[in-house]
């Protein structure tokens, strides 16, 4: 069995009297894409922030490759986050820089290389997405669907082995929403990435993830693979996926 990269024990986060997570456990293993899945407010996009350190965890253990980072300093956070690649819901392009200057960017910040491997890098990761051509293009000029592709090559320039993706299909069209779930895939398979996604669209989960994980008043209720989840019988699960009304399922969400 593969090793758990990232590995949820017990992770409690609260703001005040508010307890957004309330015990999550959850292994997620070398190379495998994880969907986390849930009604909106039950802490999904707060994983995602422990995990790359903009929320400390307030009980339990976070083990990223086998370190507790739980309670690390902003400079050991800074040596992790250099393994650990972020698509934003939003892109969360810098307006002010071209596209190729957008993913350069964490390349200039963290590594310290020559200027011409800096450029082979973009341009070998902008062929990856389809955006080559786009280059010279600033955000403004960028569709819904080419910004997630630019965040996609931003993220990966710094050869995580690690990507967070929150959202990356929201606001999308259909189309687009397969485009990117196929690219998430092309780039787990390419990269060897071990990833969580972090959505509310099940098909972006069909085609993209190995498992899923779906959260429920701050706590994973159930786990397995995408074809178990479409065939549950389980009321959370049928009804986070159709939205109906299923007893047992709309109380709990509630």
């Amino acid at each position: 069995m593969a090793e758990s990269v990232i590995s949820l024990q017990g992770l409690e986060l609260a703001f005040g009297e508010k307890k957004v997570l309330q015990g999550v456990d959850l292994e997620v293993k070398k190379g495998e894409t994880m969907a986390v899945i849930g009604p909106s407010g039950t802490g999904k996009s707060t994983i995602l922030k422990v995990l790359i350190g903009l929320l400390a965890p307030t009980g339990g253990k976070v083990l990223i490759e086998g370190r507790d980072v739980s309670n690390l300093t902003e400079e050991e956070w800074n040596e992790i986050r250099k393994h650990i690649g972020m698509v934003f819901q939003y892109s969360a392009l810098f307006d002010f820089l071209n596209v190729g200057e957008n993913v350069a960017f964490g390349l200039r910040q963290h590594f310290r290389l020559p200027e011409e491997k800096v450029r082979q890098k973009v341009d070998g990761l902008l062929q990856d997405v389809g955006m080559e051509d786009a280059k010279q293009l600033y955000p403004v000029e960028l569709s819904g669907g080419m910004k997630k592709r630019v965040s996609l090559a931003r993220a990966l320039a710094i050869e995580p082995r690690i990507v967070l993706y929150d959202e990356p299909t929201a606001g999308l069209d259909p189309i687009r929403m397969m485009n990117i779930s196929r690219l998430i895939r092309e780039t787990q398979r390419k990269h060897k990435v071990t990833s969580i996604l972090v959505t509310h669209d099940m098909d972006s989960v069909y085609v993209a993830a190995d498992r899923v994980a779906l959260i429920n008043n701050g706590k994973i209720v159930a786990v397995g693979t995408p074809e178990e989840f479409r065939h549950s019988d389980n009321p959370l699960i049928r009804g986070f996926i159709t939205g109906e009304e299923i007893a047992g399922a709309t109380e709990a969400f509630r």
